[in-house]
């Protein structure tokens, strides 16, 4: 279905776009099983930030991707799986990446605030974990960048007219 991390990556701003339809902010999140080594294997797992929708603290992209995959294959374990995100994962996905054994997260912008996987904390590669994954960033980076500096700059200009 995708033939690279960059085709990926374009659909997972097609997600990241619903997210910000909805009000969220727009991240979007793909986890793709094992394939053996050779790229993305097929796509088990898909979700999109949904914390204003559902009212949920926990509803990133990333979780919701995880949470999908792991019903997919019946197990929590996704030893093997490759997570393509928008967005840098923060300390709370990177948390949830680590325990679900997960091996690549590939990611497009960076988020110099609240990273987690290189900019801010490194959780996602910490020796002292019980497990450390593959990053791959800055895949698609400008147009992702751009999708959230649109974002919130018609965020901005909403609040600015109310």
């Amino acid at each position: 279905m995708f033939e690279s991390e960059m085709g990926a990556m374009r659909h997972a701003m097609e997600l990241a776009r619903r997210a910000g339809d909805a009000g969220d902010v727009p991240v979007g999140a793909m986890v793709f099983s094992d394939d053996g080594g050779h790229g993305l294997g097929p796509l088990i797992g898909y979700g999109w930030n949904t914390r204003e929708a559902d009212g949920d603290p926990c509803g990133h992209a990333e979780i919701n991707a995880l949470r999908a995959a792991a019903r997919q294959l019946g197990n929590w374990n996704l030893s093997g799986c490759t997570l393509v995100v928008t967005l840098e994962p923060c300390t709370m996905c990177a948390g949830a990446i680590v325990n679900s054994r997960l091996s690549r997260v590939v990611f497009g912008a960076w988020d110099e605030k609240a990273g987690a996987a290189g900019s801010v904390r490194d959780v996602l590669r910490d020796a002292r974990l019980n497990h450390t994954v593959e990053v791959v960033g800055g895949i698609c980076e400008e147009e992702n960048v751009e999708l959230l500096r649109q974002w919130f700059q018609h965020l901005r200009g909403s609040y600015l007219s109310s």
